[in-house]
């Protein structure tokens, strides 16, 4: 039987009232909807600008050329492109030239990042805005690090990996603490974010541990050199079938790696509680009160939808001139007779650090150079900037298993076995960094330590040869082809690997 229309309304379109015990959870949980509702509408009104000073599209292009000193080295980003494209031709200017200019362009580009992504912040909110300069600051080292995982250079690939984690704990932060407090007593960290930073950052070295710890654990068998020195192998595990393992571990915990993280940016953006959203921890330092309510009252100097179009255009920029470096990475390595490792560990990684070490130098010098004229420069931030330990998390449990899942996606060999040494100086630089950071305080001798603890490594990698057993694990179509081709004599490693792989499986080492 049809309802009637006292049921379902009458016959000029009346709803009737929802029904009690429906009126009951529409009642409970009406706040909540009210209160997303509410954000929804402070997200977009800001993101249009609401309030704020409206930027035309000339006014937003003299200001993204104006926007730092580093812009005159864009005049490099033609020669790069046209030395690369002249490679093969009788005018070539060399892989050597291809490198530097290549080299040189980036350095703008990672800094029109930063600036880019500190004027979306304005139009984002800060945990939004910090996301995406985090996001965009690790965009060349990401960029490098696919294109390393597609031309199957994984052996460069895992070094590149470790030396960015690195660089981001040790050098980047170490610098600031060092030039920021260089006229100030100590300055603050977020406590909330420090407690949760030393756990993620502690998860990602651990997932790296674990495969690695799991292949030093196990029998190697015999390896043995035959009289015409042929590679003999009995039951070493050093095989496709080990590697399967390891590739099939690595994908598991890449997956739960991506889980904690995104976790982790849904806890920092929406803390339990009520009206809790895009907010300040209630423990958070007055001066993180400060700087909020500064970008709340800042002037944008772009238009948001032009800042959209500008960051897309600026990393398809940087990706293409990123693959023009790469490609030129071997050429470049061998001239300077530099091992792969230390190129990878520490080389690679500078090229994401050298807009802000350019930046901070010329920062520190003129601070200094006021202190000893009498000159006041400008007050001392009570605030560390330490945004860069936040690029390693990022990087260590989001980047770095995107790359084994897309390894696995694209048949390349990528797992999360690493070289020994490499694990070992990423242990040490989380430790370091957790020591420092727990008091949630920083001053310039901390800083210091952290610096001079990064060049420790750097001084260490130069005579780093890299672990023999790696190569073969990683190499591309499978250890078999590797074993094959070094048994031939037609292997990239050579005899000397041989002889290498047959000391530590006979215990010489």
């Amino acid at each position: 039987m049809a309802p009637s229309d006292e049921e379902r309304g009458d016959s000029h379109g009346t709803t009737v009232p929802p029904h009690p015990h429906h009126q009951h959870y529409y009642d409970e949980f009406r706040p909540a909807l009210d209160y997303a509702a509410a954000r929804q509408r402070v997200f977009w009104d800001r993101f249009r600008g609401k309030g704020k000073k409206k930027v035309g599209l000339l006014e937003s292009l003299e200001n993204t050329a104006l926007s730092s000193y580093l812009n005159v080295l864009l005049v490099f980003l033609p020669f790069a492109w046209a030395s690369h494209f002249l490679l093969e031709t009788e005018h070539s200017w060399g892989h050597r030239t291809v490198f530097a200019l290549s080299f040189i362009t980036i350095i703008p580009l990672e800094k029109l990042f930063d600036w880019g992504g500190e004027q979306m912040a304005i139009f984002l909110g800060k945990d939004l805005g910090d996301l995406l300069i985090i996001t965009l600051n690790n965009a060349v080292e990401a960029t490098l690090a696919i294109i390393l995982l597609a031309r199957c250079e994984l052996r460069l690939l895992q070094a590149t990996i470790i030396g960015v984690v690195v660089l981001h704990l040790l050098l980047i932060p170490g610098t600031a603490f060092f030039a920021g407090g260089a006229t100030i007593w100590e300055q603050s960290l977020h406590p909330h974010n420090t407690q949760l930073n030393h756990s993620l950052l502690l998860l990602g070295v651990l997932s790296l541990m674990l495969p690695t710890a799991f292949f030093a654990a196990l029998d190697r068998g015999t390896v043995t050199l035959s009289a015409t020195g042929n590679l003999q192998l009995f039951g070493t595990l050093i095989n496709d079938a080990t590697r399967d393992q390891l590739l099939r571990m690595s994908r598991g915990l890449a997956v739960i790696l991506l889980v904690v993280y995104i976790a982790s940016r849904v806890f920092l953006a929406n803390p339990p509680g009520e009206q809790n959203a895009l907010s300040v921890a209630p423990n958070a330092p007055p001066e993180l009160h400060k700087e909020l309510e500064e970008l709340e009252n800042a002037e944008p100097e772009i238009n948001p939808f032009y800042g959209v179009v500008f960051l897309l255009v600026t990393v398809g920029i940087m990706a293409v001139t990123a693959e023009w470096l790469v490609e030129s990475i071997e050429s470049v390595r061998e001239a300077g007779n530099i091992e792969e490792e230390w190129f990878g560990l520490i080389l690679l990684p500078i090229v994401s650090f050298s807009a802000d070490g350019v930046v901070a130098i010329i920062y520190f010098v003129r601070k200094v150079i006021r202190h000893f004229t009498g000159k006041k420069y400008m007050d001392p931030s009570p605030l560390a900037k330490a945004r860069a330990i936040d690029l390693s998390i990022q990087f260590t449990l989001f980047w770095m298993p995107f790359l084994v899942l897309l390894g696995w996606w694209i048949n390349k060999p990528m797992h999360l076995m690493f070289d020994y040494f490499e694990v070992a100086i990423l242990l040490g630089s989380c430790f370091l960094v957790n020591y420092v950071t727990a008091d949630a305080k920083t001053n310039w001798v901390e800083g210091l330590v952290m610096v001079s603890f990064y060049f420790m490594i750097a001084i260490v990698a130069w005579f780093y040869t890299g672990q023999p057993e790696m190569e073969p694990m990683l190499f591309c179509p499978s250890v078999e082809a590797f074993i094959a081709g070094e048994a031939a004599g037609e292997g990239t490693g050579g005899q000397e690997l041989i002889q290498s792989l047959a000391e530590i499986a006979a215990g010489h080492r």
